[in-house]
């Protein structure tokens, strides 16, 4: 019976500094990468506020070439929204609206992700000139882990992971853009 109850004072001791550990990480991640394109930034920012033109060049919708999208609204108008389904595990089922256009500048939305995860996030794609034929193009997505489950926030290294696709996302952008 002793055995049985220091296993157990040992168990709620765990759980409890686990429990304590995570109230003090970080609960949000943001994560953003950047590239520069050999185009005018008007041109560039007409291109990618096109949802439909995003999934020409996003990693993750080239991880599925059966993924079934659909389209609500007016593609690159506020309110426009890209769902998507598919049953690569990376792409899952989700949804993409435009919420904040700031003209040939930023491009605002909202991502709704159903599963693997029931999530949420928040992205952007943004166009800096740089000159007349020259544009920072950045990307970007942030969001929040819920306590307790933050405590895997450094685990999953959300800078890695996600940051990847991203700049592979805009080296895509970068080729699509600079062989029109």
């Amino acid at each position: 019976m002793i055995f049985i109850k220091r296993i157990l004072v040992i168990l709620i001791l765990f759980i409890s500094i686990v429990l304590i550990t995570a109230y003090f990480m970080p609960k949000e991640y943001s994560v953003e990468r950047e590239i520069t394109i050999n185009k005018p930034a008007d041109s560039i920012f007409k291109y990618v506020r096109s949802l439909k033109n995003q999934n020409e060049f996003s990693v993750w919708a080239n991880m599925d070439p059966k993924m079934k999208v659909h389209y609500r609204g007016i593609d690159g108008m506020i309110g426009s929204v890209s769902s998507w389904e598919s049953d690569v595990k990376e792409v899952g089922v989700g949804e993409q609206e435009i919420t904040k256009i700031t003209e040939n500048r930023r491009l605002d939305f909202a991502l709704r992700f159903k599963k693997p995860l029931d999530d949420t996030a928040v992205g952007f794609m943004s166009t800096e000139p740089i000159s007349e034929n020259q544009t920072k193009v950045k990307w970007g997505i942030s969001g929040a882990i819920p306590y307790p489950t933050n405590i895997m926030l450094p685990l999953l290294r959300m800078d890695q992971m996600i940051g990847n696709d991203l700049q592979k996302g805009l080296e895509n952008l970068k080729d699509k853009m600079e062989k029109k």
